[in-house]
């Protein structure tokens, strides 16, 4: 615990110093401010284009937004986010690697495992942070313009988003752990997020995937209810813990 601590200060106080913290936080927030806003100003767009439409002979009517539009936001716009925090952590160990400053640390008598669990921590701390500042934004705004009470299990559909998130973190600590570069991390990530999609193809996988957890549109219609995402959220739990047990003899075998 003494070595896990040690370290997880060291990546927290990174974090701070190379102001990457201040940055993905702050796309949290530009994020969050951004689903209520372009639900907003979608109507004033669509009024502004009417006539242009009009001559192209495509009748625009009246436009009314509801708390719905805004949550359809925030599932269109998360992804963003998730994908910039990803590439902002790509590079968290193999940038460790290279530059040969872990050495140092584990020349005096800290553990591997600290390093990647305390690692792992402080990119599960930012995103926590993150993803729930965007939604707690994106939850006041909504509740202020309209009527959050429309779209239904947002704090759970929240939660499938923040688990699907650390599920990817957890990928980055696994392909880190024999990965060269942070390109080849990202590659790794990347190419299981396109696997899963096309095995989800298929319906009766789907509902087994991570990626399922992120379909948040058929919760917020009433379509679909929590214990639909149970089994994803079960399979994407054991995975999560399954590739951060895994990276840790892997670790432990890399030259460095």
């Amino acid at each position: 615990m003494r070595d896990l601590a040690v370290f997880l200060r060291k990546e927290l106080r990174e974090l701070v110093r190379t102001k990457r913290l201040l940055i993905l936080l702050g796309l949290f927030v530009v994020v969050g401010i951004m689903n209520p806003a372009v639900a907003k100003l979608t109507p004033v767009i669509l009024e502004m284009t009417s006539e242009s439409m009009a001559e192209m002979g495509v009748t625009i009517g009246e436009v009314k937004v509801t708390s719905l539009d805004c949550w359809t936001q925030f599932e269109k716009n998360m992804p963003i986010a998730l994908i910039v925090t990803l590439i902002m952590f790509s590079g968290i160990y193999t940038s460790e690697y290279t530059k040969g400053t872990l050495l140092l640390l584990l020349t005096k008598g800290l553990s591997r495992s600290s390093a990647v669990l305390a690692k792992f921590a402080a990119m599960l701390i930012t995103w926590s942070a993150g993803s729930w500042l965007c939604f707690g934004i994106t939850y006041f705004y909504s509740a202020y313009y309209w009527d959050n009470s429309l779209v239904n299990e947002l704090f759970f559909s929240a939660f499938c988003w923040w688990l699907f998130g650390a599920f990817m973190l957890c990928g980055i600590v696994f392909f880190s752990s024999f990965a060269g570069s942070g390109a080849h991390v990202m590659l790794g990530v990347g190419g299981a997020y396109v696997v899963m999609t096309l095995i989800g193809i298929s319906a009766k996988a789907k509902e087994y995937l991570p990626t399922h957890l992120i379909d948040s549109s058929p919760l917020y219609t009433g379509n679909a209810v929590p214990s639909d995402y149970f089994a994803s959220a079960a399979v994407t739990a054991l995975l999560s813990v399954g590739l951060v047990i895994a990276a840790l003899p892997l670790t432990k075998k890399r030259q460095l």
